[in-house]
């Protein structure tokens, strides 16, 4: 089988240097147009992937997403914002990024390229047969993600992958893959482009749907939210009193008192 990376193939687009300011947006804005209408192809597998994982959230699972440069970036945002959206505890999400935490902000040489240093970053948090991980990989050829996906096959631990290429090495190994091919970068072979556009999306997706169907959500409104600001307080707020006929007085008190929407919503004795 030909194993083709379409993120890095040549782009139509020629001499970008020559562009003025306002081409350039507009091209880069029409290739982003793309993007949703790849990913809207990947639902099914995005589909399997999501019902694996709140499967084994109710009984006691948690999610890992394992990737290395812009791929583990994004696995870290969605997996940090997790407990403040959802309030949840903060090691049900978690992201893990080749060459550790100073990865994050600056690029480590050579740490992708480790084929065994996923599994022994996963061994740190006490990975077991109820966990998901989940390889993010643009090109689909990260050693360090698959040698991760592959040490948890070998130990039953279920797997999915997010690449954009057809048919990679990623895909090949996770039980669940997701592709979703965006193509060619308009800068050729910069994949945090459309291909980390991409990944976020589909990222968006898995964390947004497992917390809704494992309850964190009522109506479309995030009643278990961590009150970690004013904003969000006034929010919280707003909230209680969409619920149940209070004054706003009333509804701060009740919010202060219970700590959270849910639960002042859940305990007001008054109606």
């Amino acid at each position: 089988m030909t194993f083709t990376k379409t993120t890095e193939q040549s782009s139509k687009y020629k001499h970008l240097e020559k562009m003025s300011v306002q081409e350039l947006l507009s091209n880069i804005n029409q290739e982003d147009k793309t993007v949703p209408l790849a990913v809207e192809k990947a639902l099914p597998q995005i589909e399997a992937l999501v019902s694996d994982i709140v499967a084994k959230m109710k009984l006691g699972g948690r999610l890992f997403y394992i990737g290395a440069g812009t791929s583990g970036r994004l696995g870290i945002l969605d997996a940090s914002e997790c407990p403040p959206t959802y309030g949840v505890p903060a090691e049900l999400v978690n992201g893990i990024i080749a060459g550790g935490d100073k990865a994050i902000r600056k690029a480590v040489e050579n740490a992708e390229d480790d084929a065994h240093q996923a599994w022994i970053d996963l061994q740190e948090h006490d990975i077991n047969e109820n966990d998901v991980v989940v390889g993010i990989a643009a090109s689909g050829t990260t050693p360090y993600v698959i040698g991760g996906l592959q040490a948890c096959n070998s130990r039953n631990i279920a797997t999915g992958g997010i690449s954009c290429n057809a048919g990679s090495p990623l895909s090949q190994t996770a039980k669940f893959p997701i592709e979703v091919i965006v193509g060619p970068e308009f800068v050729t072979g910069s994949s945090r482009m459309k291909a980390g556009t991409a990944q976020k999306l589909v990222l968006n997706m898995i964390s947004t749907s497992a917390m809704i169907q494992l309850g964190k959500v009522k109506g479309n409104k995030m009643v278990d939210m961590q009150l970690s600001n004013s904003k969000l307080v006034d929010r919280g707020v707003k909230m209680i009193m969409a619920e149940i006929p209070v004054s706003y007085e009333l509804a701060s008190e009740l919010l202060e008192k219970f700590g959270s929407v849910r639960k002042a919503v859940n305990n007001y004795s008054g109606r």
